[in-house]
């Protein structure tokens, strides 16, 4: 792909909130670009594109990336890298770029979980295919029981100080173990600044103890998939649409829908309509009701798909009788 002309939109830092990710000094966009589903080999470069310069153009300077994103494993840090080159890289110090590692990436002892090996050797690889010097933030992507939390956590710490990442992060820790981690980097130095899980209205178990516990340690609380891969959009309202992911991907099964689902779904959608909003644009908002929840990561396979999502932010407000009609829909 050849090199194009991007001249960013004078005022997106005007149309975006930004949140303080923790105890820290960085403030992260209310809504970031996540590039797990959307950006593998199986779907358009140029598009992709699009997608950042319009995120770019509408205050979104976070971009969510990870070693095995894609499909295949790496595709999407490699398209990344291309767009960086191809129009971003003059714009890399107003951007906070993310990677992770520790789910399955090559074959081998080496290329899985968390040990110091796994970790340094994953970030490397990640910057080669994102021609960066350095992420913004590196996350270990998932506990590793059969490594010793002091390796993962002195590997996090070593690697910030090499400069090869500026923060470091968790990714869907237990309890006990995040406190364990947090306590660890704190001790040297080197503070966990952001905490990403799994949150949603039909994924509430983050409300319980994770979010609280980053909060009081000074953690910074990143959503993602905060529409339940689709689910809570009008996309499943009335059954399952051919050609939705539901039919194509292995993360989103058609079992999943059952009868029940369906029934909440329509009821929320309600809800969603005497606030003026699509049930995804509520979705969101309710997410980003809480002050504690730093940012929520997006996909988006097309660029009128983020600009209907950007509009979430437009009414973060709920009453006490509409959340306690979400409460009531949700736990019937």
């Amino acid at each position: 792909m050849d090199n194009v002309t991007y001249i960013p939109q004078p005022d997106r830092y005007e149309v975006m909130g930004y949140r303080r990710a923790g105890k820290s000094g960085v403030l992260l966009p209310e809504i970031s670009l996540g590039f797990w589903h959307n950006f593998g080999e199986n779907h358009d470069e140029a598009r992709g594109l699009e997608i950042v310069h319009y995120a770019f153009d509408h205050g979104i300077c976070h971009f969510d990336l990870a070693n095995n994103y894609g499909p295949p494993n790496g595709a999407a840090e490699e398209r990344f890298g291309r767009y960086m080159k191809r129009s971003m890289y003059t714009h890399r110090d107003e951007m906070f770029i993310a990677t992770k590692a520790g789910h399955p990436m090559w074959s081998g002892p080496y290329g899985d979980w968390g040990s110091r090996k796994s970790l340094v050797a994953s970030l490397d690889q990640s910057l080669r295919r994102m021609n960066l010097d350095y992420v913004d933030i590196y996350y270990t992507h998932r506990h590793d029981p059969n490594t010793p939390l002091e390796e993962t956590m002195q590997a996090l710490v070593d690697i910030v100080r090499s400069g090869k990442a500026l923060y470091v992060g968790l990714s869907k820790y237990p309890e006990e173990v995040a406190r364990k981690a947090y306590a660890y980097l704190d001790a040297h130095d080197v503070h966990c600044i952001l905490y990403q899980g799994r949150y949603n209205m039909l994924t509430r178990q983050p409300e319980e103890v994770i979010i609280p516990q980053a909060h009081k340690h000074g953690v910074g609380f990143i959503a993602f998939s905060p529409l339940a891969q689709g689910l809570l959009t009008d996309r499943y309202l009335q059954g399952i649409p051919e050609g939705s992911r539901m039919t194509t991907s292995s993360f989103l099964r058609p079992e999943a829908l059952t009868g029940e689902l369906v029934g909440k779904l329509r009821a929320l959608n309600v809800i969603a309509a005497r606030r003026g909003q699509t049930l995804a644009e509520m979705a969101l908002a309710w997410l980003l009701r809480d002050e504690r929840v730093t940012s929520v990561i997006i996909g988006a396979s097309s660029v009128e798909q983020l600009k209907k999502n950007l509009r979430a932010r437009e009414n973060q407000q709920f009453t006490a009788e509409e959340l306690a009609q979400i409460d009531a829909v949700l736990l019937q």
